[in-house]
């Protein structure tokens, strides 16, 4: 019996589509490794494996399966983003639980691709943090299992590294897609604004969160990519020797880059040089103020989100976060910070195609009661180790994760690509380049002792 639990999502669909697999069993085998592995790792918020076993039948008696992209495949979905029948709670007990009515757009497309919802997936309390725990459980990096996964879109992070999805859903305000992408061995692109819809709370956080796949292979993140955006993007549609700039520079003053994180960069530099690419070292203009904007715009970005909310079912960092941030709100309304930065970048990106960098900073923090952790700890942790993905953000143009090499713990080390706005067929080229010169194993098999976590 072939075992389809640990394929990627274009396999499994290709399986679906030559009915070689049925929908059922492919949804019915990561339903059960759901079932064994998740309470040790956390991912899931809510599981729907009666509705899903039944969505799956609905799947395979559609006329069209055999045009499917993702053809029967099962697909996590971050908990801030309607799925019909479902609670949306955002990691929180001051949300309701009122079923929604209808799907965000995002899954409306994964679904009519022919996907399969499983589950709503932990994030943090409001998507706020890089680490993800809460009311309503742990998201722990299954290779790394005394980790955390990464935030805020850690709980699907840590279904696809586990095996138990192939795929699933995020979003990135401020990383949230690329840091537990980072931490868990995943592909992940946080496209540029107006590709992909986003509908992220209130207002985006000022435009600035993009919805997301996280994948194994960037053959799988491409595939979600072009379901969420409706939009092809091809293989080789970029540049095909697009020039790199490699810079292992943080862009937040005072913080610095470890050495695993740097050795990554330039190793992955020499192979991309290797094979004929442009490579060069080069650091963007990052300026000294970029800290404190990054600052500003996220606390009022979860100003926004906690707007209504009763503060008392709040967390203590949430709401000083939230505090915090309605200070800034006028000032961030005003886009003036972010286009200036666009400004100040748009001159290195008209002489580099790629910027290079390593994803993380160190490894994640230890997993455990974050949400009960003062604010300032909590924002120190956070922006210690990952200070590489915001600027992204801030300008809105986009910015891969891609797993290369291993830290000394064995856990996954990354690096992280952006590019100009419409350049996400050109980072998906060159992250199937450093894929291709050193593939990554696609779940976390050395953190499994015959189908059970290490707790080692």
């Amino acid at each position: 019996m072939t075992s389809w639990a640990g394929r990627s999502a274009a396999e499994i669909a290709a399986a679906v589509r030559e009915k070689r697999a049925t929908p059922r069993e492919v949804v019915a085998e990561h339903l059960a490794r759901i079932e064994r592995l998740d309470g040790r790792i956390g991912a899931f918020r809510t599981l729907r494996a009666e509705a899903a076993l039944a969505e799956a039948d609905a799947v395979a008696a559609r006329a069209d399966l055999g045009e499917l992209p993702l053809a029967g495949v099962p697909v996590a979905v971050k908990d801030n983003l309607a799925v019909r029948g479902e609670s949306v709670r955002v990691g929180t007990a001051a949300t309701s639980d009122a079923p929604a009515a209808e799907d965000h757009v995002t899954v409306a497309r994964l679904r009519a691709a022919g996907a399969v919802v499983v589950g709503l997936t932990n994030v943090p309390e409001l998507c706020v943090f890089g680490t993800t725990e809460g009311v309503f459980g742990t998201a722990r990096n299954p290779w790394d299992p005394a980790r955390t996964a990464g935030g805020s879109s850690g709980g699907s992070a840590a279904a696809v590294a586990a095996g138990m999805t192939p795929i699933a859903l995020g979003n990135d305000g401020m990383g949230s897609l690329r840091i537990p992408a980072a931490n868990c061995g995943l592909v992940t692109i946080k496209p540029g604004y107006g590709v992909v819809p986003a509908g992220i709370g209130e207002g985006d956080w000022f435009g600035m969160s993009e919805n997301g796949p996280l994948a194994t292979t960037v053959e799988d993140a491409r595939l979600m990519l072009s379901v969420l955006a409706g939009a092809g993007f091809p293989r080789g549609a970029g540049d095909g020797s697009p020039a790199v700039a490699v810079s292992v520079r943080s862009p937040l003053a005072g913080t610095a880059v470890s050495r695993p994180y740097a050795l990554a960069v330039r190793d992955a530099a020499r192979l991309l040089a290797g094979a004929g690419l442009l490579v060069r070292r080069a650091d963007p203009p990052y300026p000294l103020s970029l800290g404190l904007t990054a600052l500003r715009h996220w606390t009022a970005g979860t100003a926004v989100d906690a707007a209504g909310l009763d503060p008392r079912r709040l967390a203590r960092r949430t709401r000083v976060h939230a505090a915090v941030g309605r200070r800034f709100l006028a000032g961030v309304r005003t886009g003036t910070a972010r286009e200036e930065l666009r400004g100040r970048l748009e001159p290195f990106f008209a002489e580099h195609d790629v910027l290079l960098t390593p994803a993380l900073a160190r490894r994640s923090p230890k997993a455990g009661p974050w949400h009960e952790r003062g604010w300032l700890r909590n924002v120190l942790a956070d922006t210690n180790y990952s200070p590489m993905t915001p600027p992204w953000n801030l300008t809105g143009w986009p910015a891969m994760a891609v797993p290369f090499g291993t830290l000394p713990s064995g856990a996954p080390c990354a690096v992280q690509l952006a590019g100009r706005p419409g350049s996400e067929a050109v980072l998906l080229d060159v992250a199937q380049r450093i894929e291709e010169l050193r593939p990554w194993r696609r779940t976390a098999e050395p953190a499994y002792e015959q189908g059970e976590l290490r707790t080692a």
